[in-house]
């Protein structure tokens, strides 16, 4: 099972800008610098009461421009949402037998957090071999990586959490580490 080939957007991506709108008004600024920055991906957070509204305005306005994914996705009824507004990708901060059988009956490429080894394995014996991993500041960062690398051979990560302007390379650098996600380089007015 390849996640719904998640892997061709994170090799394609290699950051991941994690954004929170507040207001949709917000959104041309967003998009515009990230564009100027030549990213050209976003995670839309489903943490407020206008996230749909905004994933369903990027759709609209630049889907043949931007990867559009979205973000804190927990549960069934979010994930149909999603399917009706034809996201391009979707992250989960976490992972669980239920929630993947969820994603994989979709066609949505698809990405599960982990912080634990034990989370890792139940991933993997459920197919999967690319995680987030997250938060990857409170949960070892780079030191963790390395680890996991000794551990899972075969598992790839997108660590996000915590990682900033200063840390993202040192991360993009590790073997296992295929993109990273963050919000340092989104400025929201």
């Amino acid at each position: 099972m390849n996640q719904n080939n998640i892997q061709s957007i994170l090799k394609r991506n290699s950051i991941i800008p994690v954004v929170t709108f507040n207001k949709i008004e917000e959104i041309d600024t967003v998009i515009k610098n990230l564009k100027n920055q030549n990213i050209h991906c976003i995670e839309v957070t489903l943490r407020t009461s206008i996230a749909f509204n905004a994933i369903k305005y990027i759709k609209d306005k630049y889907a043949t421009e931007i990867c559009i994914g979205a973000g804190t996705v927990i549960n069934h009824e979010q994930i149909k949402k999603l399917e009706e507004l034809n996201i391009d990708f979707i992250v989960s901060p976490a992972i669980s037998k239920k929630l993947i059988k969820e994603l994989i009956k979709t066609t949505i490429p698809f990405i599960n957090g982990v912080s634990t080894s034990s989370e890792i394995l139940l991933g993997l014996e459920e197919g999967c071999k690319i995680f987030k991993f997250f938060p990857a500041n409170l949960s070892g960062g780079i030191p963790a990586l390395k680890t996991y690398k000794n551990i899972f051979p075969n598992v790839t990560f997108c660590p996000t959490g915590g990682i900033n302007e200063s840390t993202y390379k040192e991360y993009l650098q590790l073997e296992n580490v295929v993109s990273v996600g963050g919000s340092w380089m989104v400025t929201v007015s």
